[in-house]
Protein backbone atom coordinates (compact mmCIF):
# COMPACT_ATOMS: atom_id res chain seq x y z
CA UNK A 1 0.00 0.00 0.00
CA UNK A 2 1.19 3.42 -1.03
CA UNK A 3 2.23 6.05 2.00
CA UNK A 4 0.58 9.12 1.14
CA UNK A 5 2.22 10.89 3.96
CA UNK A 6 4.54 10.31 7.06
CA UNK A 7 4.90 12.37 10.25
CA UNK A 8 8.36 11.01 11.79
CA UNK A 9 9.62 11.91 14.95
CA UNK A 10 8.07 15.53 14.84
CA UNK A 11 8.08 17.96 17.63
CA UNK A 12 7.02 21.81 17.47
CA UNK A 13 8.29 24.16 20.23
CA UNK A 14 6.32 27.79 20.72
CA UNK A 15 7.64 30.04 22.74
CA UNK A 16 9.47 27.14 24.97
CA UNK A 17 6.46 25.50 25.12
CA UNK A 18 6.20 22.29 23.49
CA UNK A 19 3.13 21.81 21.10
CA UNK A 20 4.07 18.49 19.47
CA UNK A 21 5.85 16.36 20.88
CA UNK A 22 8.06 13.39 19.17
CA UNK A 23 4.78 12.78 16.98
CA UNK A 24 4.65 9.31 14.12
CA UNK A 25 2.51 8.40 12.18
CA UNK A 26 1.78 7.55 8.73
CA UNK A 27 -1.76 8.02 6.37
CA UNK A 28 -2.01 5.61 3.76
CA UNK A 29 -3.50 5.68 -0.09
CA UNK A 30 -6.75 5.28 -0.13
CA UNK A 31 -7.46 6.25 3.47
CA UNK A 32 -9.97 8.59 5.36
CA UNK A 33 -8.03 9.28 8.21
CA UNK A 34 -9.99 10.84 11.37
CA UNK A 35 -7.61 13.28 13.12
CA UNK A 36 -8.89 14.29 16.51
CA UNK A 37 -8.54 15.49 20.22
CA UNK A 38 -9.55 17.73 22.84
CA UNK A 39 -9.60 21.49 22.36
CA UNK A 40 -5.51 22.36 23.12
CA UNK A 41 -4.32 19.13 22.09
CA UNK A 42 -1.94 20.70 18.51
CA UNK A 43 -4.60 19.52 16.07
CA UNK A 44 -4.44 23.18 14.31
CA UNK A 45 -0.01 23.11 15.20
CA UNK A 46 0.29 19.82 13.58
CA UNK A 47 -2.11 20.70 10.52
CA UNK A 48 0.14 23.82 9.84
CA UNK A 49 3.44 21.23 10.25
CA UNK A 50 1.65 19.26 7.52
CA UNK A 51 0.84 22.17 5.08
CA UNK A 52 4.13 23.83 5.17
CA UNK A 53 2.92 26.91 7.31
CA UNK A 54 5.29 26.53 9.92
CA UNK A 55 8.25 24.28 10.78
CA UNK A 56 8.73 21.17 12.88
CA UNK A 57 12.08 22.09 15.56
CA UNK A 58 12.64 18.23 15.07
CA UNK A 59 11.55 15.58 12.60
CA UNK A 60 10.24 15.25 9.19
CA UNK A 61 7.39 15.84 7.12
CA UNK A 62 7.21 13.59 4.22
CA UNK A 63 4.30 13.64 1.34
CA UNK A 64 4.90 10.76 -1.07
CA UNK A 65 8.67 10.70 0.05
CA UNK A 66 9.49 14.84 -0.46
CA UNK A 67 10.02 16.46 2.70
CA UNK A 68 7.83 19.39 3.32
CA UNK A 69 10.35 21.43 4.95
CA UNK A 70 13.16 21.24 2.29
CA UNK A 71 10.96 21.48 -0.57
CA UNK A 72 7.78 22.70 0.60
CA UNK A 73 6.75 23.63 -3.14
CA UNK A 74 7.12 20.28 -4.73
CA UNK A 75 5.77 18.33 -1.60
CA UNK A 76 2.26 20.52 -1.40
CA UNK A 77 1.31 19.76 -5.15
CA UNK A 78 0.15 17.09 -4.15
CA UNK A 79 -1.81 18.60 -0.94
CA UNK A 80 -5.47 19.69 -1.22
CA UNK A 81 -6.20 21.90 2.01
CA UNK A 82 -8.83 23.58 3.65
CA UNK A 83 -6.81 25.07 7.21
CA UNK A 84 -9.39 26.91 8.23
CA UNK A 85 -13.43 27.81 7.01
CA UNK A 86 -13.04 29.03 3.57
CA UNK A 87 -13.01 33.02 2.52
CA UNK A 88 -14.28 33.99 -0.65
CA UNK A 89 -15.40 37.39 -2.09
CA UNK A 90 -19.52 37.89 -1.87
CA UNK A 91 -19.36 39.68 -4.65
CA UNK A 92 -18.16 37.32 -6.78
CA UNK A 93 -19.62 34.37 -8.38
CA UNK A 94 -17.99 30.73 -7.54
CA UNK A 95 -17.21 30.15 -10.83
CA UNK A 96 -15.13 33.32 -11.02
CA UNK A 97 -13.64 32.38 -7.88
CA UNK A 98 -11.84 29.58 -8.75
CA UNK A 99 -11.03 30.93 -12.32
CA UNK A 100 -8.69 33.15 -10.20
CA UNK A 101 -7.02 30.34 -8.42
CA UNK A 102 -6.49 28.26 -10.42
CA UNK A 103 -3.82 30.42 -12.35
CA UNK A 104 -2.29 29.79 -9.34
CA UNK A 105 -1.65 26.26 -9.97
CA UNK A 106 1.82 26.26 -12.48
CA UNK A 107 0.77 22.42 -13.03
CA UNK A 108 -2.48 23.30 -14.79
CA UNK A 109 -1.56 24.42 -18.29
CA UNK A 110 -3.53 27.86 -19.56
CA UNK A 111 -5.44 26.08 -22.06
CA UNK A 112 -6.71 23.55 -19.19
CA UNK A 113 -8.05 25.75 -16.53
CA UNK A 114 -11.20 26.33 -17.59
CA UNK A 115 -12.05 22.75 -18.19
CA UNK A 116 -10.51 21.85 -14.49
CA UNK A 117 -12.42 24.39 -12.93
CA UNK A 118 -15.71 23.30 -14.58
CA UNK A 119 -14.65 20.11 -13.66
CA UNK A 120 -14.49 20.54 -10.15
CA UNK A 121 -17.86 22.40 -10.02
CA UNK A 122 -19.33 18.95 -11.16
CA UNK A 123 -17.40 17.22 -8.70
CA UNK A 124 -19.17 18.80 -5.34
CA UNK A 125 -22.69 19.83 -7.29
CA UNK A 126 -22.04 23.53 -8.11
CA UNK A 127 -21.78 23.77 -11.93
CA UNK A 128 -25.70 24.31 -12.18
CA UNK A 129 -24.92 27.44 -9.20
CA UNK A 130 -21.34 28.44 -10.67
CA UNK A 131 -22.90 31.75 -12.18
CA UNK A 132 -24.76 32.69 -8.82
CA UNK A 133 -22.85 35.14 -6.41
CA UNK A 134 -21.35 33.53 -3.42
CA UNK A 135 -23.45 35.78 -1.04
CA UNK A 136 -26.60 33.81 -2.36
CA UNK A 137 -24.61 30.45 -0.74
CA UNK A 138 -25.50 28.62 1.96
CA UNK A 139 -22.33 27.78 4.16
CA UNK A 140 -22.91 24.30 3.07
CA UNK A 141 -22.34 25.73 -0.63
CA UNK A 142 -19.14 27.82 0.61
CA UNK A 143 -17.78 24.59 2.25
CA UNK A 144 -18.38 23.15 -0.91
CA UNK A 145 -16.53 25.32 -3.02
CA UNK A 146 -13.37 25.16 -0.56
CA UNK A 147 -13.28 21.82 -1.56
CA UNK A 148 -13.57 22.38 -5.11
CA UNK A 149 -10.58 24.76 -4.90
CA UNK A 150 -8.72 22.52 -2.78
CA UNK A 151 -9.39 19.79 -5.88
CA UNK A 152 -8.29 22.32 -8.19
CA UNK A 153 -4.46 20.98 -8.27
CA UNK A 154 -5.73 17.29 -8.51
CA UNK A 155 -3.99 16.20 -5.50
CA UNK A 156 -3.45 13.18 -4.02
CA UNK A 157 -4.92 13.73 -0.44
CA UNK A 158 -7.18 16.79 1.07
CA UNK A 159 -6.94 17.98 4.64
CA UNK A 160 -9.98 19.16 6.12
CA UNK A 161 -9.73 21.36 9.59
CA UNK A 162 -13.41 21.37 11.17
CA UNK A 163 -15.23 21.02 7.37
CA UNK A 164 -18.56 20.56 9.48
CA UNK A 165 -18.52 23.55 11.54
CA UNK A 166 -21.61 25.42 11.46
CA UNK A 167 -23.27 22.86 9.13
CA UNK A 168 -26.91 22.40 9.29
CA UNK A 169 -27.77 18.30 8.65
CA UNK A 170 -28.50 18.52 5.25
CA UNK A 171 -24.87 20.64 4.68
CA UNK A 172 -23.23 17.86 6.72
CA UNK A 173 -24.94 15.06 5.01
CA UNK A 174 -23.63 16.79 1.01
CA UNK A 175 -20.62 17.14 2.55
CA UNK A 176 -20.05 13.31 4.04
CA UNK A 177 -21.25 12.48 0.54
CA UNK A 178 -18.83 14.28 -1.18
CA UNK A 179 -16.43 13.00 0.69
CA UNK A 180 -16.74 9.50 0.46
CA UNK A 181 -17.36 9.86 -3.09
CA UNK A 182 -13.73 11.71 -3.87
CA UNK A 183 -12.01 9.12 -1.62
CA UNK A 184 -14.41 5.76 -4.03
CA UNK A 185 -14.20 7.37 -7.17
CA UNK A 186 -11.01 9.48 -7.47
CA UNK A 187 -8.97 7.69 -5.01
CA UNK A 188 -8.32 10.76 -2.93
CA UNK A 189 -6.61 10.70 0.42
CA UNK A 190 -8.39 12.60 2.81
CA UNK A 191 -7.38 13.95 6.75
CA UNK A 192 -10.26 15.17 8.41
CA UNK A 193 -9.88 16.99 11.91
CA UNK A 194 -13.08 17.00 13.77
CA UNK A 195 -15.25 17.27 17.03
CA UNK A 196 -18.00 15.89 15.80
CA UNK A 197 -16.65 11.71 16.10
CA UNK A 198 -20.26 10.45 14.86
CA UNK A 199 -19.85 12.04 11.67
CA UNK A 200 -15.91 10.86 11.42
CA UNK A 201 -17.11 7.27 12.48
CA UNK A 202 -19.20 7.20 9.27
CA UNK A 203 -16.72 8.03 6.93
CA UNK A 204 -13.56 7.21 8.60
CA UNK A 205 -11.27 3.94 7.63
CA UNK A 206 -8.61 5.06 10.49
CA UNK A 207 -7.90 7.35 12.71
CA UNK A 208 -5.13 9.58 14.82
CA UNK A 209 -5.93 10.45 18.11
CA UNK A 210 -3.84 12.87 19.95
CA UNK A 211 -3.72 14.52 23.83
CA UNK A 212 -1.68 17.60 24.68
CA UNK A 213 0.75 17.06 21.76
CA UNK A 214 1.08 13.68 22.45
CA UNK A 215 0.28 10.54 19.96
CA UNK A 216 -2.46 8.76 22.16
CA UNK A 217 -3.68 6.50 18.95
CA UNK A 218 -2.93 5.32 15.45
CA UNK A 219 -5.21 2.40 13.87
CA UNK A 220 -7.46 1.43 11.63
CA UNK A 221 -11.61 2.17 12.59
CA UNK A 222 -12.12 -1.83 13.64
CA UNK A 223 -9.12 -1.39 15.91
CA UNK A 224 -10.41 1.62 17.45
CA UNK A 225 -13.67 0.26 17.76
CA UNK A 226 -12.33 -2.73 19.39
CA UNK A 227 -10.99 -0.69 22.19
CA UNK A 228 -14.47 -1.05 24.34
CA UNK A 229 -18.12 -1.96 23.50
CA UNK A 230 -19.39 1.23 24.18
CA UNK A 231 -19.59 4.66 21.46
CA UNK A 232 -17.21 6.36 19.81
CA UNK A 233 -17.35 9.08 22.28
CA UNK A 234 -16.91 6.81 25.17
CA UNK A 235 -13.29 5.46 23.59
CA UNK A 236 -12.34 8.43 22.71
CA UNK A 237 -12.45 9.35 26.49
CA UNK A 238 -10.95 6.61 27.58
CA UNK A 239 -8.38 6.80 25.50
CA UNK A 240 -7.33 10.30 26.43
CA UNK A 241 -7.55 8.52 30.22
CA UNK A 242 -4.84 6.35 29.15
CA UNK A 243 -5.24 3.99 26.41
CA UNK A 244 -1.64 3.19 24.99
CA UNK A 245 -0.77 4.26 21.15
CA UNK A 246 -1.60 1.32 18.55
CA UNK A 247 1.13 0.05 16.77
Amino acid sequence: MKNIMKVKDVSKKIKRRTIIDNMSFEINEGQICGFIGPNGAGKTTMIRLLTGLIKPNEGEILINGIDVTKNRKEALMNIGAIVEAPIFFNYMTGKEILNNLVRLHPNIPKKERESRVEEVLKIVDLDKRCQDKVSTYSLGMKQRLGIAQALLGNPEIIILDEPANGLDPIGMKDLREIILKLNREYNITFLVSSHLLDELQKICTSFVIINEGVLKFKGTSEELLSIDKGNIEDIFIKILKGQEASA
